[in-house]
């Protein structure tokens, strides 16, 4: 099971680095999208696939493959941490205030929502 975990998690560290890139290379300012859209996304990706396993939808190999490895390496709250932080040195309060609120926010609704679509 630890090799099937460790997949994943190599496979979610990796997509987090390119899509993380890839949003941050867009935007036009120093507000932490890339973390903000993985993160919420991660939680989408979480709660579906505790749904399904919590109705026997998908095996115990898959969701550890999936929602431990690959979401558990893909969201990431430490970074989170520490682009709170980068805000708060920078004097960027409001930005801060905003990035937590709407992250915690959005990750716990998309969670929710992932998980209620495939709840029956």
């Amino acid at each position: 099971m630890l090799w099937i975990i460790g997949t994943g998690g190599i496979l979610g560290s990796l997509s987090r680095f390119f899509l993380g890139t890839w949003v941050t290379s867009r935007a036009s300012s120093s507000y932490p999208k890339g973390t903000l859209v993985i993160n919420i996304s991660g939680s989408i990706i979480l709660g579906c696939l505790a749904a399904l396993y919590g109705q026997h939808e998908i095996s115990e190999t898959l969701y550890s493959f999936l929602g431990i490895g690959f979401c558990g390496a893909y969201t990431t709250f430490s970074t989170f941490g520490v682009e709170t932080i980068r805000l708060l040195e920078r004097k960027l309060r409001t930005q801060a205030v905003i990035y937590v609120t709407t992250s915690v926010i959005l990750s716990l609704v998309g969670a929710g929502a992932g998980f209620l679509i495939f709840n029956s």
